[in-house]
């Protein structure tokens, strides 16, 4: 299985600084082993599926409504992200759960959604530096890891770990950390018959992505700020080669 490095633009970019990004790629920016992913706003979907595709990078969202169509205002179904070109969707990132208020049964519908229409969930999960501190970060990730009860082992899926109190603050997780969390992540997937790639993510950056993915049990990365220009994304995506290599 490759390793993916997939940059989540979150509300940032318009349609000139998007072509430029992906100009700036270069023709084949892909290496071996390594699997890259956009996951711009719902505006550039669209204007980004060809030139994406033309250069073996896979397309996302950042979200989804659970409902097919209807009257939902503002909302965006998983067939129209199919429509649109996604093959991956994320699905449970912090800020939603934290700002817009998404609770565990909403993402595990959102969840479910998606494989109904064959995109591939990214399921972000994570503590809070509170919950850190109080040695509960266990806990919140088999709560959060729990959605996945009684579904399909066969369904595409990857897993993104974000501690909350690393994403967008500079702050990152110790290699320590990430190793013995990931292993936890793991060993909670096995337990629910899961075999797929876990990511890393928090304020991953050009200087410390290779030590992060080196990391046992790291199989990519989740980018957020670092995403956003090609130079430095192509620097994650070279570390995680050299990885892998």
């Amino acid at each position: 299985m490759r390793r993916l490095v997939a940059g989540n633009w979150k509300m940032n970019g318009l349609l000139d600084e998007a072509m430029q990004f992906v100009a700036e790629l270069g023709e084949n920016p892909a290496p071996e082993h390594v699997e890259m992913a956009l996951m711009p706003p719902f505006t550039l979907l669209h204007p980004l599926r060809e030139a994406l595709s033309a250069k073996g990078i896979a397309l996302g969202a950042q979200n989804v409504y659970f409902e097919p169509k209807g009257a939902f205002t503002g909302s965006i179904s998983p067939l129209m992200l199919r429509d649109a070109g996604c093959h991956y969707v994320i699905l449970g990132h912090s800020e939603r759960r934290h700002i817009i208020g998404e609770t565990d049964d909403v993402i595990r519908t959102k969840l479910l959604a998606s494989w109904a229409v064959g995109l591939e969930p990214i399921l972000c999960v994570g503590e809070h530096l509170k919950e850190r501190e109080a040695g509960k970060t266990n806990d919140v990730l088999k709560r959060q890891l729990a959605i996945l009860e009684g579904t399909d082992s066969g369904l595409p899926l990857t897993i993104a770990y974000e501690p909350v109190w690393a994403i967008g603050t500079g702050h990152t997780a110790t290699t320590a950390q990430v190793t013995e969390t990931h292993a936890y992540i793991h060993e909670e997937l096995n337990r629910l018959h899961r075999h797929c790639r876990v990511l890393y993510g928090g304020s991953v950056n050009p200087a410390n992505a290779e030590s992060l993915l080196a990391c046992p049990g790291v199989e990519g990365a989740l980018v957020g700020g670092a995403s956003l220009k090609a130079d430095s994304f192509m620097e994650i995506v070279q570390a995680a080669a050299k990885v892998a290599a």
